[in-house]
């Protein structure tokens, strides 16, 4: 039996959130005995393939289907992998492919499916799983009673850890049925860090007052390496482009650190950015919402405060 880890890739290129995944399933199957297999769906190369060896992967299915994502097509596939590797568990990201995804995995694999999970299972028998619920105020654990399971991954839960594992590449020829959907278009973001892979990530609200003051924030990200986002009502007023909208109904990341700049801090923007590991927040009202999660806190004018930020990263990039 196995654990099969879906694995992302990005032109050809394999994700962080890939090797958390492969670091996660090693992790479990070094307590249930299976081996982790890892399935690439699209056209990437063998170094790469064997790269997935570093996490754990013992055993890599590479399917060559080069068109553009189609959750019936994705489904098919992964199910397909699933009865091959006779697999127990399948593990994939919590991100919007995943959300997408895993549910039509778990309903037609029949498998017990939990979303957001957090950590390694508690026990194997029976099968309980730490996750966030009640968009990430609280932790539930949850009991799986199928034969199959399907996981879904918070991003920055588990450490990368890496192996010395030797890896054999099969490429695997599913069957695949006809896609439902078709893309006319596709405009790639390129030269900017991904926010789903950021390490650190600056992100404005409304208290950047207009799109004209936005220059500090970027100079800020770019001194510290990171990626730069917002909140939904910047996007909705066009002052930033859709895609670095985070929440619950934007990108949901896990980044290490995160500066909440003039963002008050609404539920649904929370949501999407609970697994940041250390939460900077920056608000003049004393009494903003952000203040309950953040870890950190600045009372202030977000104009006259990020203009102290960039004088301290500059110093500290100096002396480093």
């Amino acid at each position: 039996m196995s654990v099969l880890v879906y694995t992302e890739n990005w032109e050809g290129k394999f994700k962080k959130l890939s090797f958390e995944l492969l670091s996660y399933a090693s992790e479990i199957a070094a307590q249930s005995g299976d081996q982790v297999v890892a399935l690439s769906i699209g056209k990437v190369g063998e170094n790469e393939l064997n790269l997935l060896g570093n996490y754990g992967a013992s055993k890599v299915l590479a399917v060559g289907y080069d068109g553009e994502l189609d959750n019936q097509v994705y489904t098919s596939i992964i199910a397909q992998a699933v009865e091959k590797e006779d697999a127990t568990i399948v593990i994939m990201s919590d991100n919007f492919t995943g959300k997408a995804l895993a549910p039509r995995v778990s309903a037609k694999l029949k498998a017990g499916l939990v979303t957001g999970a957090v950590a390694v299972p508690a026990s194997f028998d029976p099968f309980v799983v730490k996750k966030k619920a009640f968009t990430g105020k609280t932790f539930v654990h949850v009991k799986v009673n199928t034969a199959k399971k399907v996981i879904s991954l918070i991003g920055n839960s588990v450490e990368i850890k890496e192996t010395a594992n030797a890896i054999s590449i099969e490429k695997f020829g599913a069957t695949l049925p006809e896609a439902k959907t078709s893309v006319k278009e596709v405009n790639r973001l390129t030269g900017r860090i991904l926010l789903t892979d950021a390490e650190i990530i600056v992100s404005g609200g409304r208290g950047m007052k207009s799109a004209d003051n936005w220059a500090p924030l970027e100079e800020f990200a770019e001194i510290l390496g990171a990626a730069t986002a917002c909140s939904r009502p910047v996007s909705d007023e066009g002052w930033r482009p859709h895609h670095e909208h985070v929440g619950q109904t934007g990108k949901i990341v896990a980044p290490n650190l995160y500066f909440a700049l003039g963002i008050s801090g609404a539920i649904q923007h929370i949501a999407g950015v609970s697994g940041s590991k250390i939460l900077v927040a920056v608000n003049k009202d004393k009494d903003a919402p952000v203040f309950e999660v953040a870890d950190y806190g600045i009372v202030g004018d977000v104009q006259k405060v990020l203009p102290q930020f960039i004088t301290a990263a500059k110093e500290l990039k100096a002396n480093s």
